[in-house]
């Protein structure tokens, strides 16, 4: 197997001799597949909450911790083990991680107790935003500069599949079967993760120059904090609705809940055209695209709750706020052209800071629900932080054309 010096910065590939598209075509392939396994895990219990509260005896808000606590997994583990695996090689890194992440979510199947399976999750969440992280890397490494964005989101489409088949399918078979089974589904997608990497993800070396203190650097740049932020707080949105879309349907729109399914593959749809979309806008403009899209949440996550208990309408919304995911390949992007030669820690910190957006969402959501406003008031909570991810955007893009006329 040949050597490709994917662990180096993006600036030091830009000349370098780029593998054939065979192998870039297989590699996206790999990476994407534990995407997949990644989204599933993460998404197949929001659609599951109340199968879980039912299990454990607990409610259904207090059933949405284990979000978080998957959530405050990934926000812990992407820095930690961005900078820990700094003289890693990338492909043994994306190994272990898979690894990890398959037993995580294999012994969230079997968990005796909700605190244990609370604790599992968190687990579970800590490979994840390193694995995506330097999964965007490598992919990004493999194809010429104007073509990073979309090389991105090709290993994004794995998560994105996974909201419009995996999550569904899990959600369908945790209903009529057992929940666990989920859980279990995604461990085994993850230990062929394992295999594909191996197989077709080239060996990499690293860079001579990786050091911690060099991927700690990332931190000492305000325009990565910045764009960190804008993901942290503007897109805690879609996770406020889409926590709680299972109650929301039959409990709003008083639909039955075999239509909860239906609901997760219009998020799918919507994300996937959201990502297609999204990839070719952030070659053309990164901020206008993160700042267009920010715009466009607060709109149709307003409509989500005004329309809510309109079945049609509840279902187009699900659909329109899925399509908001069109700025995910251009913040993962703009991170890789902010954070100069500490790409690990700024590319798997994204990660990071969505789910941070994740956990804020779901708990900013609960608290909505728990004070008696309903599970339809979710929206306005996502339009609200959508609108407080413009003012970040607004700073970001202020110091930019700072930056520019300094220079």
């Amino acid at each position: 197997m040949s050597q490709i010096a994917i662990n180096e910065p993006a600036e030091i590939q830009a000349d370098a001799e780029l593998p054939s598209a065979a192998t870039v075509a297989l590699v996206q392939l790999a990476l994407a597949c534990g995407g997949f396994g990644i989204g599933t895990g993460e998404f197949a219990i929001m659609g599951l909450l109340p199968n879980v509260a039912e299990t454990f005896s607990v409610t259904t808000p207090q059933a949405g911790y284990v979000i978080s606590a998957y959530a405050l997994g990934v926000v812990i583990g992407a820095p930690v083990i961005a900078v820990l695996a700094a003289k890693i090689a990338r492909r043994t890194l994306l190994l272990t991680l898979m690894l990890v992440f398959a037993a995580g979510n294999i012994l969230s199947a079997v968990a005796p107790t909700f605190e244990t399976f609370t604790l599992l999750r968190f687990v579970s969440g800590l490979p994840h935003g390193a694995y995506f992280g330097v999964a965007a890397l490598v992919a990004a490494a493999m194809v010429p500069v104007h073509r990073r964005a979309r090389a991105v989101g090709r290993v994004m489409l794995g998560l994105t599949v996974a909201t419009l088949l995996g999550t569904p399918a899990t959600t369908l078979f945790g209903q009529s079967l057992d929940w666990q089974v989920a859980f279990l589904t995604v461990g085994v997608v993850g230990l062929l993760t394992v295999a594909l990497i191996w197989f077709h993800v080239p060996k990499d070396r690293v860079s001579e120059e990786a050091s911690f203190s060099r991927e700690l650097g990332a931190f000492r740049r305000p325009q990565v904090w910045l764009t960190l932020g804008i993901a942290a707080v503007g897109y805690g949105g879609m996770f406020a609705m889409f926590s709680y879309i299972a109650s929301t349907t039959t409990k709003v729109a008083m639909l039955p809940e075999t239509a909860v399914p239906i609901m997760l593959v219009l998020f799918g749809v919507g994300m996937n055209a959201g990502n297609f979309i999204g990839s070719w806008l952030a070659d053309k403009s990164l901020l206008g695209t993160i700042g267009g899209s920010l715009i466009y949440n607060i709109v149709v996550l307003t409509t989500f709750s005004l329309t809510a208990a309109n079945p049609f309408m509840l279902g187009l919304s699900v659909f329109l706020v899925g399509c908001g995911f069109a700025a995910g390949p251009a913040l993962q992007t703009r991170l890789m052209d902010v954070a100069a030669d500490a790409q690990t820690l700024a590319a798997a910190s994204n990660h990071s800071a969505f789910n941070i957006a994740n956990a804020i969402g779901a708990w900013l959501g609960g608290l909505v629900i728990a004070w008696g406003y309903g599970f339809a008031a979710t929206g306005y909570v996502g339009a609200a932080l959508s609108f407080l991810g413009l003012f970040v955007f607004a700073a970001s893009a202020r110091l930019e054309r700072r930056s520019t006329q300094v220079a």
